[in-house]
């Protein structure tokens, strides 16, 4: 069975940082492609960023400059740094992999055949 597990989320104040964990078990994602989604009260889902096999990465505007996506192939896990964190941050942050990119990094959650359950990030002003 494939999971996704995210985890680090939590309450931080604003200007502070988290590192977000997602780990996979199942199968590997070496190969594929994988991304961060996050979902605030009220709002749609948008894409955060996302990391290519390789290492090249893509960014929201909203979070350019301030997160950060890795990825350890050999742990099978993917990261998400997010420092300067503001209000506006608070939303639960899902991971998810894209099998059948290709090689680039979609936006479009639809697109990810793999997804976690979430973790909850709340930013206090």
């Amino acid at each position: 069975q494939v999971q996704l597990v995210e985890s680090g989320g939590g309450l931080v104040q604003a200007g502070g940082s988290l590192r977000l964990t997602c780990a996979a078990s199942g199968r590997a994602f070496s190969n594929n492609a994988m991304g961060w989604f996050r979902q605030a009260p009220g709002k749609e889902r948008e894409f955060v960023g996302g990391i290519r096999w390789g290492g090249g990465t893509s960014y929201a505007d909203s979070v350019k400059g301030r997160f950060t996506i890795s990825r350890d192939n050999a742990k099978n896990t993917l990261y998400l740094q997010m420092n300067s964190l503001k209000p506006e941050d608070t939303a639960v942050y899902y991971c998810a992999a894209d099998t059948k990119s290709y090689g680039g990094i979609r936006t479009s959650y639809a697109s990810y055949e793999y997804r976690g359950q979430g973790t909850q990030v709340t930013v206090s002003s």
